[in-house]
């Protein structure tokens, strides 16, 4: 999925990436913690499940068309008033397959239809890989007191993951942050994105500034705003 892709399927425009950004900075000015924000169009490539669903769509094709393998023999001679080569049927029923295999696989990329091929301990498990690795990339694991906290959202698969570093997840149960999570999911099926995003930002601000509240010094270790991550790689 590209890049305007997915800002139009979120809905997102230039002032809610603005609200978005604004709602980390004012956040993070009561707590010494840090907060990222990351949405991934999604968080693997599936094309094992892709090409398996599509391969058994191939193999149902040719069950399907053994028991007429006469009529199609017959439907040759009619069309060409000659006898069949002996190579034609096996042909016929190969080429089939392949067309059958090529627009099931195609098929199978839409995303509605991809979450009902990809078996959901996979798409959970992927999503949370993916959380994991950009925590460590951004750098959120990294900030002065181990306080920083990662927003991730996963679009195709529909899944959210709050990630919280090891200083902050001294202090607060990993069951606050998923009910967060899972309030931040619902508002994007309501298609209320900014909204969703500025909550949810608020909400852990309010949880980060209670066990860090800000210092004297106070230096923002992290880029603020919305980022937007490239498509998982092969």
């Amino acid at each position: 999925m590209k890049y305007k892709t997915l800002i139009k399927k979120l809905k997102l425009k230039d002032e809610d990436f603005a609200a978005i950004k604004k709602a980390v900075a004012d956040a993070e000015t009561k707590t010494t913690g840090e907060i990222a924000v990351a949405v991934t169009p999604e968080s693997a490539r599936y094309c094992f499940w892709e090409l398996l669903a599509a391969d058994c769509v191939g193999m149902l094709v040719l069950l399907c068309m053994i028991p007429f393998s006469q009529k199609i023999l017959e439907l040759y001679r009619r069309l060409y008033w000659q006898n069949e080569p002996s190579w034609i049927l096996p042909v016929f029923f190969i080429v089939s397959c392949l067309a059958a295999v090529l627009i099931a696989f195609y098929i199978a990329n839409i995303p509605v239809i991809d979450r009902l091929i990809i078996p959901r301990s996979v798409r959970k498990t992927c999503v949370t890989n993916r959380a994991f690795r950009y925590f460590t990339e951004s750098g959120v694991y990294d900030t002065a007191e181990h306080s920083g906290i990662l927003i991730f959202v996963s679009y195709m698969e529909r899944q959210v993951r709050i990630v919280a570093d090891s200083g902050i997840s001294k202090h607060i149960s990993q069951d606050l942050w998923n009910l967060i999570a899972d309030e931040l999911a619902e508002n994007l099926r309501k298609g209320e994105a900014s909204k969703a995003f500025v909550t949810a930002i608020e909400k852990c601000g309010q949880l980060l500034a209670e066990n860090f509240p800000p210092r004297e010094e106070n230096p923002n270790e992290l880029p603020d705003g919305l980022v937007i991550l490239e498509d998982a790689e092969w």
